[in-house]
């Protein structure tokens, strides 16, 4: 690494804090990632109640998926252009997980009709080869990639 990039790095790991997926119904996403996809929801009570603009589900302690309603579009204001992102998913999302939940998150998956695609071996990603692979969709059309290293 150059000395040019050392100065966004305080603890020498830059991470991932949340990522933001919009979606038609953030309860029903929360629901989805919470029984397919085994992640923890937050703010489920404060988005019900007006609250909190919105919910999210942990992925892990220092990673959250921001569940954005498609009806908040139009108050993106952090850009120009930022409601334009709307209905504009990312081309994926990524998940490393040990082989145990690897499996078990594509039984879950392919138990509630979500499509997935087939397993692909060796496919390179943030910690070199993945073992195994798969893709799958959630109810609003985000990609989502799934992985496990040896």
């Amino acid at each position: 690494m150059d000395d040019t990039n050392l100065g966004c790095m305080t603890d020498n790991t830059t991470r991932l804090d949340h990522v933001v997926l919009w979606v038609r119904d953030p309860v029903t996403a929360a629901d989805f990632y919470e029984k397919a996809v085994g992640l923890e929801p937050v703010r489920i009570p404060e988005f019900i109640s007006g609250e909190a603009p919105f919910p999210s589900v942990r992925l892990n302690d220092e990673t959250i998926l921001d569940l954005m309603p498609l009806t908040a579009a139009e108050h993106m204001k952090m850009l120009p252009g930022a409601a334009d992102s709307s209905g504009h998913p990312v081309n994926h999302v990524c998940l490393a997980l040990p082989g145990g939940a690897f499996d078990e998150l594509r039984t879950r998956l392919t138990e509630r009709s979500a499509p997935v695609s087939d397993l692909s071996y060796d496919s390179f990603g943030a910690r070199g080869k993945a073992k195994r692979s798969f893709y799958f969709r959630d109810p609003d059309g985000n990609v989502f990639e799934a992985r496990h290293y040896e």
